[in-house]
């Protein structure tokens, strides 16, 4: 045998032996598994547990003479299975996850363990793929089936998904938006989801691996399957071709990967398919993600379509978006950034990298006025990268910053707080490009935002790890792969370029590690609904007839009312009137929870998997409720001319009404004795307060203070390894729920007694 054929066999033996070991890799699972939605476990919740939450409404309502009109449904429209990208990614084991969170496990953990009576997945559209669109329509449609063998439904499923939108400068941010819809039929949804064009998608789509190096596996052996299936779902998400941009959102075929670059796109592309969904925006606050110096007004021109967002969610797992201030964490613009001055109530991250760098300068036994100059670099280089700010710091801990870009007295704020996309900014802004004043008009809701199919998780301070989104590397090992250590700390900052973050697009960037500590069981929506239905909760949406909380279940009824007490405008509605307004607010507080779970839970689902989910605590309701101590309510008058400063329009504590609550709520009444004489448009909306409970990361920097109510020191309460799994960082909060507002504009009042009358 000549020379030549042997070396041809030997090449044709090597070639079918990385054939053969291919081909065992694929049954072995070592190139990746497809993952599905799960399975949907749960059987029929008996119809005498629905009808006797009613029947627990209907009993406080007739004690606080409510008319019995409506039932108030509660439930959660913002909800992620391991459908989406970073969903995946924290259920990890080396992430301190659980390896898998699926669809169907939503489903069942929304009637078993947190006993919700409505929810919504909406999974990233990012990372959905044609076929796991169509799963999650299955899935969805399975759990409705399930849920409604009755005459009444114990769960309402609702389908979405999000559209995640982030970019690095603030001309360009318009963030997250939740895209439902009203049916389960599949001719009445989106062809296909569609997703955020930009940084969003190179990060959750085409850079995904980057998020998680391949090596990684080899720290967790054991699990190694979860990773190889990591890599699986990002490839199908490759492997998706783009739809051509230049055909009509309703003419594209259903097998591609659809964008929109804004939030007028959005809104044209689902149109062009018939649809009229709900589009919420979401996490308007969050620092997170909000380049410094975004504000509300961009998005309220008409190419963005403002009309076409009728909710917007206040509160969520990650945080609080209500509240204005008027503090900036850049006092300059995006091309001339400007690191503002720090308050007594606010402390900008980009000053506290000065501080950090002076400390460390005089440690050395420089002169102050060296040691000066180099806190006035790191500040300007602190602000000029905006949210990565924190790394122009090298070698500094997370306690370092203590609470340097947090809203210190805003309820459970989301991090890194950003006052212009508050809720309250986006109701006080005007357009005058037209000939009226164009205006937000938004209902409230609130939403988990959870990662781990867990909707409505809330109701008890249980689980951390699994009640809340906070995580992060199991061991200091894993956490120099995904966020790798920075050199030796020096007393001299570093200047990044934007070029260079462009680059370093992923987890080093955010501060998601400081931010796991700020992360809670998030709120729910509360719907006033004409009928336990589909329709019943689409209407009370549509009509913004919706109240948010922060997690637990009061009870909250607001209105307009004439001089009998009957209701002229409910909240969430609009009126133009001429007299000075008056309002009635009715409140009670949610039930005291009994510990484990009712019988019909563990009858309904398998130990281990009511175990596995509901972490052997359910919603578990006693008779006995949380008192409401008091009712806050909030002014804004919106812009009647351009130049008006948004300081002087929202009136946070405008009144603050005692509650007289004995066990059974309270009902107050008020006037805006200011309103006829202002003769200007007004919002006004109420905050029913709780007597103060536990709540997970309620005080999520643990701060020690000085005598000037400074923090000094921070012990965070950190996701990963630093803190045990089985802390869960309680501390005492005012739970509350937040009534959609009421608009009301001027006219005169000869017109306004014809309508109150008639």
């Amino acid at each position: 045998m000549s020379r030549a054929i042997r070396i041809g066999l030997l090449g044709v033996g090597v070639l079918l032996l990385i054939l053969g070991v291919y081909v065992i890799g694929i049954f072995q699972g070592w190139h990746g598994r497809t993952r599905g939605p799960g399975e949907i476990v749960g059987t029929e919740i008996p119809a005498n547990i629905v009808a006797e939450r009613r029947a627990g409404q209907d009993r406080q309502r007739a004690a606080m003479g409510v008319d019995p009109g409506t039932e108030i449904l509660f439930g959660d429209l913002h909800v992620h299975s391991t459908f989406s990208t970073d969903a995946f990614v924290w259920a990890l084991p080396l992430l301190r996850g659980e390896g898998a969170n699926p669809l169907a496990d939503a489903c069942d953990f929304a009637r078993y363990c947190s006993a919700l009576d409505f929810w919504a997945i909406t999974d990233h559209a990012e990372a959905l793929t044609p076929a796991r669109w169509t799963q999650s329509l299955q899935t969805m449609q399975q759990c409705e089936a399930q849920s409604s063998t009755g005459h009444v439904p114990d769960v309402i499923p609702f389908i979405g998904f999000e559209w995640t939108q982030v970019a690095p400068l603030p001309e360009d941010h318009y963030g997250h938006k939740n895209v439902i819809f009203r049916t389960l039929d599949a001719n009445e949804i989106a062809a296909r989801p569609i997703a955020a064009a930009g940084t969003t998608v190179r990060v959750l789509r085409d850079n995904a691996r980057g998020l998680l190096p391949q090596q990684i596996v080899f720290l967790d052996l054991e699990h190694r399957q979860d990773y190889y299936d990591f890599g699986r779902f990002v490839q199908e998400v490759r492997d998706t071709p783009l739809c051509d941009p230049d055909i009509a959102s309703g003419d594209l075929p259903r097998d591609c990967y659809e964008l929109a670059a804004t939030p007028g796109e959005l809104v044209a592309r689902l149109e062009s398919q018939a649809l009229e969904p709900l589009i919420i925006p979401h996490g308007s606050a969050w620092g997170l993600y909000t380049p410094p110096g975004t504000s509300w007004d961009k998005q309220l021109v008409d190419a963005q379509r403002p009309e076409a967002f009728p909710l917007i969610e206040v509160f969520s797992g990650h945080g609080n978006a209500e509240e204005y201030r008027s503090w900036r964490p850049n006092a300059g613009s995006a091309d001339n950034p400007v690191c503002p001055d720090a308050t007594a109530d606010y402390l900008p991250s980009c000053q506290r990298a000065g501080q950090i760098i002076e400390e460390r300068c005089r440690a050395e036994g420089q002169g102050e006025i060296e040691c000066a100059s180099r806190a006035a670099v790191a500040r300007q280089n602190a602000v000029h990268v905006g949210l990565a700010g924190h790394m122009t710091v090298l070698g500094e801990e997370i306690a370092d910053w203590l609470d340097a870009g947090q809203c210190r007295d805003c309820f459970l704020p989301a991090f890194n707080y950003n006052p212009t996309t508050s809720v309250q900014y986006g109701l006080a802004i005007s357009n005058f490009d037209g000939e009226e004043p164009e205006r937000f008009r938004w209902g409230f809701i609130g939403s988990s935002d959870t990662h781990t199919a867990r909707p409505g998780i809330g109701y008890k301070t249980h689980a951390r790890h699994y009640m809340t989104d906070a995580g992060g590397a199991v061991t200091r090992a894993v956490a120099e792969q995904i966020l790798p250590s920075d050199p030796e700390a020096t007393s001299r900052s570093r200047a990044i370029t934007r070029e260079e973050l462009t680059r370093n697009v992923g987890f080093q960037v955010t501060e998601l590690e400081r931010q796991s500590s700020f992360f809670t069981g998030g709120g729910l929506v509360a719907a006033h609904a004409g009928e336990r239905s589909r329709d019943g909760v689409w209407d009370a949406l549509q009509t913004r007839n919706v109240y948010a909380t922060s997690g637990l279940r009061q009870l909250l009824w607001f209105d307009r009312i004439n001089e009998t007490g009957d209701i002229l405008t409910p909240m969430g509605g609009e009126d133009d009137i001429g007299a000075d307004p008056v309002f009635r607010v009715r409140a009670a507080g949610s039930l005291r929870q009994n510990p484990g779970c009712p019988d019909y839970s563990v009858r309904g689902l398998p130990a281990d998997r009511l175990q596995q989910l509901c972490r052997g605590e359910c919603y578990n309701p006693g008779n006995e409720r949380h008192l409401i101590t008091r009712i806050e309510v909030v002014r804004i008058r919106p812009q009647i001319t351009p130049d008006e400063s948004v300081d002087l329009l929202i009136e946070d504590d405008w009144l603050n009404l005692p509650c007289d609550d004995q066990g059974e709520g309270c009902t107050v009444e008020f006037t805006d004795p200011e309103f006829a004489e202002a003769g200007r448009d007004t919002v006004y909306y109420v905050r029913a307060i709780q007597e103060p409970t536990g709540q997970v990361n309620g005080d999520p920097l643990r701060c020690e203070y000085d005598e000037n109510g400074q923090c000094i020191r921070a012990n965070p309460c950190l996701g990963d390894y630093r803190t045990d799994m089985d802390e869960t960082c309680i501390a005492d909060v005012e739970h509350r729920a937040w009534s959609s507002p009421i608009y009301l504009g001027y006219r005169d009042v000869a017109e306004t007694r014809l309508v109150d009358e008639g």
